[in-house]
This record gives structure tokens, sequence and C-alpha cells, in this order.
């Protein structure tokens, strides 16, 4: 059976040591990134076999075309994947990271919810956030994301950069960023303040062919420690705070002014979701024989307190 030396580089299965420190005293939050990560040739036919933008899901959740595109069913990709499947659920796979993480009893998703290959276009971000905290279909705690780049090219100034934040309701910049480049590994916690995202894409006009890949892989167990723990929640969102340098007396150029209008525009948008999905409760809740009664109640009530 395919093993965790089959597809991990060995220099990095020989430096377990050193990636568990760096994740112990990672700030904001418990992370480790690895360069070269998985063997060189296994992960080009990974970049090889990744699937057409049009092949995977990429209608966003107002039902229109977006410029994120998804695919959890890996295993159709390619040989190349259905080995990256048979790995990452083997014991000695799970172990390997749990020695680097100090996560014990790692439990691999058969499911990808959430994961799998994940590619953005120019023009696309992903607002800090922390994920769910529980498995959607398992009692299963959210530990731990596993994330590969498979960007050959990439300069930090087209954006893209995977950000990390102590509090993105209080600092308007990341602690850490990392630049998504090919083979490169960022493995972090899931709690309540691994906050994480990456910042718009902005690639130059001769670039747009390119795009953002990368293959993303959560774990879970059936415990976490009661101080870890909290109620099941999704995914936690934070639009971007103000830049710091947009202060009293600044004159705003036309790059302030469309950072402006982004944020305005990410704010309208997540006031309009949450809204909907508001909308989407109290109709739910209106239906059938439950609803009914919650309607004879609140009528009841409302008669009361006259």
């Amino acid at each position: 059976m395919a093993n965790s030396g089959s597809i991990v580089n060995s220099h990095v299965l020989a430096q377990v040591a050193q990636w568990r420190d760096a994740f112990a005293s990672a700030e904001p939050f418990r992370h480790v990134i690895i360069d070269d990560f998985l063997e060189p040739a296994f992960v080009e036919a990974l970049l090889t076999q990744f699937p057409d933008f049009e092949q995977g899901n990429y209608v966003g959740d107002d039902g229109r075309p977006g410029g994120k595109s998804t695919m959890d069913r890996v295993r159709g990709l390619g040989d190349a994947y259905r080995r990256l499947d048979e790995v990452i659920q083997t014991r000695q796979f799970l172990d390997f990271v749990g020695n680097i993480t100090a996560i014990p009893d790692l439990i691999y998703d058969p499911f990808y919810l959430g994961g799998g290959t994940h590619e953005n276009r120019h023009g696309q971000g992903l607002q800090a956030h922390i994920d769910f905290n529980y498995h959607p279909s398992e009692r299963w705690h959210r530990r731990l994301n596993l994330i590969v780049y498979l960007n050959h090219e990439w300069d930090e100034g087209w954006g893209g950069m995977f950000d990390l934040y102590r509090d993105p309701y209080a600092d308007p910049a990341p602690l850490v960023r990392v630049a998504p480049l090919f083979n490169r590994c960022v493995t972090f916690e899931t709690n309540e303040h691994s906050w994480h995202g990456f910042d718009t894409i902005l690639l130059p006009e001769d670039r747009r062919d390119l795009s953002r890949k990368s293959i993303a892989l959560y774990f879970y167990s059936a415990e976490r420690p009661a101080v870890e723990t909290a109620g099941r929640h999704t995914t936690h969102y934070v639009n971007a705070q103000l830049p710091e340098h947009l202060l009293p007396g600044h004159t705003l150029a036309d790059s302030d002014v469309s950072t402006l209008k982004l944020l305005i525009a990410q704010r309208d948008e997540q006031l309009r979701g949450l809204y909907a999905e508001n909308s989407k409760l109290l109709q739910a809740q209106d239906q059938g024989f439950g609803g009914h009664l919650l309607y004879l109640l609140k009528r009841l009530y409302v008669r009361y307190r006259r």
C-alpha cells in the first residue's frame, strides 16, 4: 500500500523535529511552511492532471459564475489524484502529520467537504475567516488544514498572498504573508482564532491566463481539548479594515478610491447574503405543522401582551 514516503519528499520526512518546533512556536497561531513538500515528479503530475476551471464548481452562492472553481471528487482526476487520496488516508501519513502538529488520531475526510482542488482567477480574493468547526455530516472536530500550492510562476505583487491574522476585526494588515509558490505546503491548526485568507488577485494584463491553483486537505479528530471546543458554527468571514495609510489629511489616489469601493461592495454583498439566509430561515419556519404551530404561539403571545 502507498505510504507517506512515496509522495512526500524524503528531505521533509527527515526533518520532522524541525517542522514540529516551527509549528509549535509560530504566530499568530500554530502553523508551518514547508517548501518542496511533495516528490518532484508526483507534484508535477498533480499539476498536469489539475482540472479545467469549467470542470469544477465555479458557480457562487448567488447562483452566478464566479472567479473560483473547486473540485472535491479528486479520485476522478487521474492516477496522481487517486494516489494522493490513497496515501493521505493511511495511518502512516496521518501520524506523520500528527507528529508535526502534536494533534493525535487525525481523521481523513473521504468527502473532501470544502477541500479538493481550488482555482482562483484574476479579481478573486478570500476574506479573513475562521473555518467551520465541525464536519458537516459527522461528529468530528475540524483540526487541521494542509494546503499545497501548484503555481510555478507567482509574483507577490499579484496579490493572492496567503494571509494569517491575529485579529482581522482590529488589525488592518495580516501578521504573516505567504506566497503561493509551487510545491509549497502550508499546514495550520484550525480553531477559534486561526484567522486566514488571501488578498485580491490582480494579475497584469498580459498574465490574465494565469490562475492561483492549490490542493486543500482538511483533517479532523473525534475529540479535542475542552478549552478549545466551541459551539457548532459555520465559516465566519470578516471584511478587511481600512488600510493604515488612510488617515485624516491623506489625499485619495485612484488606488485608494478603488480600495474603498471594493470594501463597500464586499460589505454590501455580505449584508445581502445574511439577509437572504435570514429570509430562508424565516420562510422555513413558516412551513408545515411546525410553522403553523409557531404562528399560533406568536399570535397567542402578542394577544397576551395586550
